[in-house]
């Protein structure tokens, strides 16, 4: 499987006269804008919480839009929780800008950039295979498989990613039954089904293999205090996502497959950091380079509607559209062309993993078409 990136499209930078939102998102009123549609942006900002709500949106508990920087909307609705979250003990609340909400596998974008600190320092190279203990021995054939493998989901492992059915589920397995101790391990027993880098297929073991991984070369193993260090120091504490809440299974290791919880300004702020490059107020957090690779579609016959590039969502579009995507609809949409960013999260219950377009992406269209160049 080959990239090509000369033809991404560039990412905007900050708007000299837009502070960074490290503290406080700076705001602006759309009607004042004339490359928005800001009428249509109204009513689609309320059409998910009205009586007229699509149906196949199923709920929505939040969607915010910035545009140059600022955000000129945001909308939230009545709280909800899903069949997973009332596993966990969660208690259903109003949602409002200042309520934190699970990223499910929107989580796994982040760890791609806790990744992408530690190659911008030099700690791994991505195309060496990572430290798995269960693949060390000599005639091992999962050795061959590489961080970059694991980061496209062409690794070739054997996995069921469902969340619909349940049954044969090794996600579901791994999360709430036999693999929930230490998920990296559970995950990384399975056995090999294809050739690395000659089948995609997605995975949430996968990621977890990951982390355990990075875990391991930064030196602190299952250490979950130390890995919530790195993630504060490193990549959540720059951008100011003070709510950001990273979940850990009992083996210490980050369950970035799905566990995340963070306010919708605080997805936003992660979303920003991609869509300026990399950089924030003037720090590279991950260079410019790890981004253009997080954000370039893998070719793959297995892709149809949307693409994969490495732990990102990559879109067929003319606009350089990429984002972090989750269970039951959550998205981080990054339009680079219409230097535009749109948060979602909710509870879709249509299945996302369809060929054909899932019903939140072609709503965040709706939304992208009310922005001119």
């Amino acid at each position: 499987m080959t990239s090509n990136r000369a033809r991404l499209h560039p990412l905007p930078g900050q708007p000299a006269s837009v502070p960074w939102p490290t503290r406080e998102w700076p705001s602006r009123d759309p009607r004042n804008d004339p490359a928005v549609a800001h009428h249509r942006l109204a009513e689609l900002l309320a059409l998910p919480f009205g009586d007229d709500a699509p149906p196949e949106l199923g709920l929505t508990h939040a969607v915010l839009v910035v545009h140059r920087g600022a955000i000129i909307g945001e909308a939230y609705g009545p709280g909800f929780l899903s069949d997973f979250e009332v596993l966990e003990g969660k208690v259903q609340e109003p949602v409002t800008a200042d309520t934190s909400l699970i990223s499910w596998s929107m989580a796994k974008s982040m760890l791609q950039a806790a990744i992408g600190v530690a190659v911008r320092d030099g700690r791994l190279d991505i195309l060496t295979p990572p430290p798995v203990p269960e693949w060390s021995a000599a005639e091992d054939p999962r050795r061959t498989i590489t961080w970059e493998h694991l980061l496209h989901m062409t690794s070739g492992l054997a996995w069921i990613e469902d969340y619909v059915d349940g049954a044969g589920s090794d996600v579901i397995e791994m999360l709430f039954g036999k693999g929930s101790d230490d998920m990296a391990a559970f995950a990384a027993s399975f056995p090999p089904a294809a050739e690395p880098d000659t089948q995609f297929v997605y995975s949430s073991g996968t990621t977890n293999i990951l982390a355990r991984a990075l875990q391991t070369v930064l030196g602190i193993g299952g250490d979950e205090a130390a890995m919530r260090e790195f993630l504060t120091a490193e990549l959540f504490g720059p951008l100011g996502m003070t709510t950001a809440d990273p979940r850990f299974d009992p083996a210490g290791t980050f369950t970035a497959s799905s566990y995340v919880y963070a306010t919708t300004h605080d997805f936003a702020r992660f979303g920003l950091l991609y869509l300026r490059g990399g950089t924030w107020d003037g720090r590279t957090i991950v260079t410019p380079e790890w981004v253009d690779h997080a954000r370039t579609p893998i070719a793959c016959d297995t892709l149809s509607c949307c693409g994969y590039g490495a732990h990102w969502w990559t879109h067929p579009d003319d606009l350089g559209t990429f984002g972090c995507h989750g269970y039951e609809g959550q998205r981080i949409t990054l339009v680079p062309a219409r230097d535009l960013l749109i948060v979602r999260l909710g509870k879709t219950t249509s299945p996302d993993d369809d060929l054909e377009e899932a019903p939140v992406d072609r709503y965040v269209d709706e939304l992208i078409a009310c922005f001119d160049a």
